[in-house]
């Protein structure tokens, strides 16, 4: 009774959700702070004020909240942890964010250069269908984000895996090659996921100036404001980059599926044509709510930002102070193993200590852990559990 298309799905596996146990949760790259109290009150607010609007479509092309999100990339200059907060000022919404010197995006981001959707992951499912064909292959990393080869079996589209350099970073070169050799596309996670490494502006620049010009190339940025850099100023340079980016990590937004792409107007168009062959109304109301609220008040979530890197940091320096082998991150999470000590061991004796973290079976990093960013207190338990590995 089921399509032979069923057998080349191989589900993505989340991290756990454990329902028997009050757990620190560390495993799933959520951000360990709540939205901001401005998110909550509009949220509370709209469905107070306009409860019909419960009861009817929404908008289907989220035209207000692709305006707060330009806006917010625009005066954020698209990475959080490094944007300034103007001490002592404030508009209607929270504290002004001006973006760093490095970070400012040399054009202005408009809300016809933005696609929203449930999450950065349908987000993505739209982009393979857009744009990866099953008959040619798509070159990415070997090890990424493990969603990718999920919606290549989805859509039946070829990857070529390339191994990662023995410092854990993306081998550019051989994707480049193998991209030119059958004028593939190219897609990665920059930071890199479960690396936590990321490439900067500039590398990314050398292979779009390398890569095939006719095919897309897709940069997914969802960890890029905890320290990454930015490829939206490229943007006005090459017509074929696409960027992925998400609420889930940096705006404390998991729970409301909120993604999106940046990109030219042609390729906004094209994969809002896919969106519009599946689901005229993606975003819910309170969802579209949530996500205008969140952008409009980035003062609040680059305390969060700057917070976690700063967690983030100083576990590493800890880790390292107790023999730990710790890539240098760029995201809110930690990428570590000791020699010596099982990486399945390691993740059960901190699990049976109540707190979860990440370690995948995936030949390769099997005893490596990934450990999310949480709160000081939620690192400092972590802390007290690890001194005993």
């Amino acid at each position: 009774m089921l399509s032979s298309r069923m057998s080349n799905l191989h589900p993505y596996i989340p991290g756990e959700q454990p329902k028997d146990r009050n757990y620190i949760k560390l495993n799933a790259n959520e951000n360990p702070y709540p939205p901001s109290p401005k998110v909550i009150k509009a949220v509370r607010s709209a469905a107070k004020a306009h409860p019909e609007k419960l009861g009817l479509y929404p908008d289907p092309d989220s035209n207000e909240l692709k305006e707060a999100i330009a806006d917010m990339l625009n005066k954020s200059g698209g990475v959080l942890c490094r944007a300034n907060l103007e001490k002592g000022k404030k508009n209607g919404s929270g504290a002004i964010v001006s973006p760093s010197e490095f970070d400012k995006i040399p054009f202005v981001v408009t809300p016809d250069m933005i696609y929203a959707g449930n999450g950065s992951d349908e987000v993505l499912s739209f982009v393979f269908y857009a744009f990866f064909d099953s008959d040619r292959k798509l070159v990415l990393p070997e090890h990424t984000y493990s969603f990718y080869p999920v919606y290549g079996g989805f859509y039946d589209i070829p990857l070529e895996k390339i191994p990662l350099k023995a410092d854990w970073t993306l081998d550019r070169e051989k994707m480049l090659e193998a991209a030119n050799k059958e004028d593939s596309p190219i897609i990665f996670a920059n930071p890199n996921a479960p690396t936590s490494l990321g490439l900067t502006r500039e590398q990314v620049r050398e292979m779009l100036e390398k890569a095939p010009k006719d095919k897309v190339f897709v940069v997914d940025e969802a960890y890029v404001d905890f320290g990454g850099e930015s490829s939206i100023p490229l943007l006005a340079e090459f017509q074929n980059l696409v960027i992925v980016r998400t609420t889930s990590k940096s705006l404390c937004g998991a729970g409301q599926r909120l993604g999106y792409l940046v990109a030219n107007r042609e390729l906004v168009n094209a994969v809002t044509t896919v969106k519009n062959s599946l689901n005229h109304f993606p975003i819910d109301f309170l969802a579209q709510t949530a996500g205008i609220a969140a952008c409009r008040d980035a003062g609040y979530y680059v305390k969060c930002a700057q917070s976690v890197a700063f967690e983030r940091d100083d576990f590493i320096d800890f880790l390292r102070e107790k023999g730990w082998s710790v890539l240098d991150s760029q995201t809110n999470f930690i990428f570590c193993k000791k020699d010596g000590v099982n990486g399945l061991e390691a993740y059960k004796k901190i699990k049976a200590e109540g707190i979860l973290v990440r370690r995948f079976d995936t030949p390769g990093i099997e005893e490596y852990l990934r450990i999310t960013v949480g709160t000081h207190e939620q690192m400092q338990a972590l802390r007290e559990v690890m001194k005993e590995i």
